[in-house]
């Protein structure tokens, strides 16, 4: 078992701090693994394994715990004959109807440490929100990093063997959930894995979540959103385009199904910022994918695609980094990431090949931004490292592994 070191450390912070440690990301992304791992830390720091009370939800073992009562009650016997701390990890918690009040009895009557898994961003809502503010720390799970990629090719005998660029392209056309590196390394096999998990995350944490009755309809927006990765849209534009299909849906109806969406952690919404101006414009945003494979296993892999799917890497590495990321406008052009972590801000172009035809266009958005911040092109280039007025050209290969 890998460990995703970047994640624990975060979680290594807050063990036995007085606040619930919520582990959130999409369906398979790993957060069972690192609870698992957790599990592992503690009893390597001298936890008795009988302190530790670890539930999946997602497994039938578990049913008759599904209602926040009879997990109540359960932890509750457990913690009557422990006379030390005990430890509470529960994962899918969402599984559990309203959870939410036996996690606040558990932190008010016992003396316990909780981790709590979920795959929907609405665990953090409402009544949870309400009743645990201040008390809870999220830490995100995504998908793997091109680095941890590496990690996880090295350990499989049918990847090991190939080259840091064979790995990237691979990357690129398979994504980065865990799971697609125990599968047998045939296309065909990884595709029909990532599709499960795709109409898995469909069925469980958007369509029933949700009460949406026309499947039809919201995978129609789903394959729209995966075809115009790094294409700039908006709602109307959605309902504009399902319209030409014979399809009527209203703006409100298509911004529902976007939230559902972005709730079960499959897409990424990024809005569009005047740099010029500081301040963030209301229309024309962009939708990126939590795992390009899943992309690729509904509407099939397509090489001319490879600019949005090099953003869309780029992007999920920025928010695994902890920037908050927009898009720029710089008057008529387009700055692809303006990135911000605290006093930190860079501004990123992502670009496929560099050419004389497009080098200009690529550095004149970066170069008409008056501040000091670091600005940087990366593009897939080997050879090419260019240095303009302060501007860098990078590989984005070194980038992703830097």
């Amino acid at each position: 078992m890998i460990s995703r070191n970047k994640y624990l450390n975060q979680i290594k912070d807050f063990i036995d701090k007085p606040v619930i440690k919520v582990i959130t990301g999409m369906r398979r992304c790993g957060k069972s693994v690192i609870l698992q791992q957790i599990q592992e830390l503690l009893i390597c720091r001298g936890v008795d394994e009988t302190q530790i009370f670890y539930i999946n939800f997602e497994s039938l073992k578990y049913e008759d715990l599904k209602d926040y009562r009879s997990l109540y009650q359960t932890i509750s016997d457990a913690a009557q004959k422990s006379e030390s701390r005990l430890y509470i990890l529960l994962d899918e918690i969402q599984e559990v109807d309203e959870w939410e009040k036996a996690v606040n009895s558990f932190r008010v009557d016992f003396d316990c440490d909780i981790y709590i898994t979920g795959s929907n961003a609405r665990l953090l809502a409402g009544d949870l929100a309400t009743l645990l503010s201040g008390r809870y720390v999220e830490i995100r799970i995504y998908p793997l990093s091109f680095n941890e990629y590496l990690a996880f090719a090295e350990a499989n005998e049918e990847e090991k063997e190939l080259s840091i660029q064979e790995n990237f392209a691979n990357y690129l056309r398979y994504g980065g959930l865990p799971g697609i590196h125990e599968m047998k390394w045939e296309e065909e096999r990884i595709y029909q894995y990532l599709y499960d998990i795709y109409n898995s995350v469909l069925l469980k944490d958007v369509i029933k979540r949700n009460n949406i009755r026309d499947t039809a309809l919201l995978e129609n927006i789903i394959k729209y959103l995966m075809d115009n990765i790094g294409n700039t849209f908006s709602a109307k534009t959605i309902s504009d385009f399902l319209k030409s299909q014979g399809r009527k849906l209203s703006i409100e109806t298509v911004y529902n199904y976007l939230h559902a969406l972005e709730n079960a952690f499959l897409i990424h919404k990024v809005s569009r910022y005047d740099i010029k101006g500081k301040r963030l414009l209301e229309t024309q945003e962009k939708y990126y994918l939590s795992d390009l494979g899943i992309r690729h296993a509904v509407i099939g892999y397509h090489d001319d695609d490879i600019s949005g799917l090099l953003e869309n890497i780029v992007y999920l590495e920025l928010l695994r980094n902890g920037y908050s990321v927009r898009i720029g406008k710089q008057g008529a052009a387009e700055v692809d990431f303006v990135a911000d972590r605290g006093d930190e801000r860079a501004y990123l172009q992502i670009c496929y090949i560099l050419t004389k035809e497009n080098t200009d266009r690529e550095f004149r958005p970066l170069e008409s931004i008056s501040d000091n911040y670091e600005k940087t092109v990366l593009t897939t280039d080997t050879l090419l490292q260019i240095n303009r007025g302060g501007i860098r050209q990078k590989n984005i290969i070194d980038y992703l592994t830097g």
